[in-house]
């Protein structure tokens, strides 16, 4: 048994109910570190109402919230976790995502790192990536990161404000040099906003996904 298959059932809220889901391009919200799957989903009301959305509570209890993968002080990260994790939501996305024609992936924070792995794990799977605060996991190398296979064409937005006090210079650095490598990046800089989304670019990220994923 592997630490996914360990893991509890996903929970998952969604914007519509059951039977208004199907034939809608779904995005997949992806929450930060020791929060749950209602942290995001207020989001849905201010983004473009022709997507099915859909929050995943991340697997692994902490505090009275939720993580996707342990951190250490200086938030650190063992790979073998966050692959685990990664899994897990792969593996609930498959069990849905031929009821949609799209999948795009939003993350906050760590859920950023989580929508990044996915990615890079499947290159040719998602229509879109928004990352909001957050960063791209160094993989070392690992052979299930397929970065190469990136070439570019995935859309991706990217918010963040310089003074954010949570995410380390040094996984800045590592993602600064990763989007510009292997995504079609839309990279936005705030001021005021710290570690948090702020309303502007809850605009910015609609306008995005209209863009780069309804338009298509």
């Amino acid at each position: 048994m592997t630490e996914a298959d360990a893991f509890p059932a996903p929970v998952v809220l969604w914007s519509k109910p059951e039977g208004e889901r199907a034939g809608k391009p779904l995005l997949v919200l992806l929450h930060g570190y020791g929060a749950n799957e209602q942290d995001l989903l207020s989001l849905a009301d201010m983004l473009p109402g022709e997507f099915t959305v859909a929050s995943v509570r991340a697997p692994l209890v902490t505090g009275p919230g939720f993580t996707w993968f342990p951190l250490t002080a200086s938030i650190d990260y063992s790979l073998d976790a966050v692959k685990a994790a990664s899994r897990y939501v792969l593996d609930w996305i498959d069990s849905v995502k031929a009821n949609h024609p799209s999948v795009t992936l939003l993350g906050f924070s760590m859920g950023m790192a989580m929508a990044t792995t996915l990615l890079r794990q499947r290159p040719v799977d998602f229509a879109a990536v928004v990352g909001l605060s957050g960063f791209a996991v160094n993989a070392d190398s690992d052979p299930s990161f397929r970065d190469a296979e990136l070439d570019g064409t995935v859309p991706m937005f990217w918010g963040r404000d310089q003074q954010d006090p949570v995410i380390t210079p040094d996984k800045i650095e590592f993602t600064t040099g990763w989007v510009r490598q292997h995504v079609k990046l839309t990279k936005v800089l705030y001021t005021g906003m710290w570690h948090g989304i702020n309303q502007q670019e809850v605009g910015h990220v609609s306008e995005f996904l209209t863009h780069e994923v309804l338009s298509k």
